[in-house]
């Protein structure tokens, strides 16, 4: 019985420790990919203070929205990210411009086709198979 507790309470603080490992990574993402877009966009450190709140604030939206359309209709979730999009293109308008406040959402997808090859060149590596490199720039 009392081994029985013992693995029952491990059990228990091991999923809040993956849960709480989990919210970490998800900051991390988000603070790298804030970082590549103010990299890419050259901004100054002005727009990069006001830019910052904003962002995450969006990227919270937007990762909300991935998670309440998972499985869903995938038309259906890019209505609901072009929708998004559009909300959040007169904050970034304000802050960076008319002529370069689309291109948050131009880097932002880069950042993430990024991320895939490298996930998809972890994975081939620890199955052993050839690498083929195809970066758009280095991070």
């Amino acid at each position: 019985m009392k081994r029985f507790l013992l693995i029952l309470t491990l059990l228990i603080f091991t999923k809040a420790s993956v849960n709480a490992q989990d919210d970490g990574g998800e900051d991390k993402i988000r603070d790298r990919m804030r970082e590549f877009i103010q990299k890419r966009m050259d901004l100054t450190k002005a727009e990069a203070e006001k830019f910052t709140p904003v962002f995450i604030r969006y990227f919270r939206e937007w990762r909300t929205t991935l998670r309440e359309n998972k499985g869903g209709d995938r038309l259906i979730l890019q209505q609901k990210i072009i929708e998004l999009k559009l909300r959040y293109r007169p904050e970034f308008k304000e802050i960076l411009g008319e002529k370069r406040c689309n291109e948050v959402y131009k880097h932002q997808d880069d950042f993430i086709r990024e991320i895939d090859q490298l996930r998809r060149e972890r994975r081939d590596r620890i199955n052993n198979k050839p690498v083929r490199v195809q970066r758009l720039s280095p991070i």
